[in-house]
């Protein structure tokens, strides 16, 4: 066993404790029962209850839910059929086509399908923005399902290839089943990158379009109170789970994506 660097260590810590404390005390004040947050007052599950009946905040919640429903749906289909190609057929065109969403800033995305819409004079609304999160998510789910694919016994698919099955029942029966895994995670990380969008729901929305990210960022022009707080610990919470979820049913993914 290697002895670790207390330097290395302290640093580990102190890099750590910046990332979460933010957030700790985000979930903290939520309870507190204080408009303001600039002291402990007591704790309350008022600003829960104030939440879950703030018409405004429901329906942005259900605006993000139906986009995020939408755009993980779509994007799992086509992310899946992108990741099998860029198995099947790595070839650099494919590759850089597939992941240039993932790698260009999100703000210039966000640009340039909000021209790309006014060009087609496409109303923005929340079409617009489904459809931007489907462009946007694809190439989180073809990396997956390719991962998943590096790891699959290839001589399963020859060898019922070799009985007699057509390349799409191999698929189907023998190829899906196998990397299926990796693409309910991949839904699960396109549901969880589309319900937290803010950039490109910013420039693809248009007027009275609202998403829950929208909301908060509307409601913390004025100050940040704890039903803000609140709201930001359920959406934390929930993409958190969801992140989980995906990296338990996928872990080659994290593997792949740090190397």
């Amino acid at each position: 066993m290697r002895r670790r660097s207390p330097g290395l260590v302290a640093a580990a810590i102190a890099g750590y404790a910046f990332l979460y404390i933010p957030l700790v005390i985000v979930v903290v004040y939520s309870f507190n029962d204080s408009r303001l947050n600039a002291e402990w007052v007591g704790f309350t599950l008022g600003w829960y209850d104030k939440l879950f009946h703030n018409e405004g905040m429901l329906v942005a919640a259900g605006n993000s839910l139906l986009i995020g429903l939408v755009a993980s749906l779509v994007s799992t289909v086509l992310g899946t059929m992108a990741g099998v190609a860029l198995y099947r057929y790595p070839t650099r065109l494919l590759t850089v086509l597939v992941l240039a969403p993932i790698a260009i800033p999100e703000i210039l995305m966000g640009v340039s399908l909000l021209i790309f819409f006014v060009l087609l004079n496409f109303t923005l609304g929340l079409v617009s923005v489904a459809l931007a999160h489907i462009a946007f998510c694809i190439g989180f789910v073809a990396i997956v399902v390719r991962s998943r694919l590096a790891g699959m016994d290839e001589s399963l698919t020859e060898a019922a290839r070799d009985c007699g099955a057509t390349p799409w029942q191999a698929f189907r029966y023998v190829t899906l089943p196998l990397i299926m895994p990796g693409v309910v995670a991949g839904a699960l990380m396109a549901f969880t990158l589309s319900i937290d969008d803010f950039v490109i729901t910013f420039f693809t929305a248009g007027a009275g379009t609202v998403t829950l990210p929208l909301q908060i960022y509307s409601m913390i022009k004025v100050a940040v109170t704890p039903e803000v707080n609140a709201v930001s610990t359920l959406l934390m919470l929930l993409t958190l789970a969801l992140i989980i979820v995906a990296s338990r049913l996928s872990p080659s993914f994290l593997r792949s994506d740090r190397e």
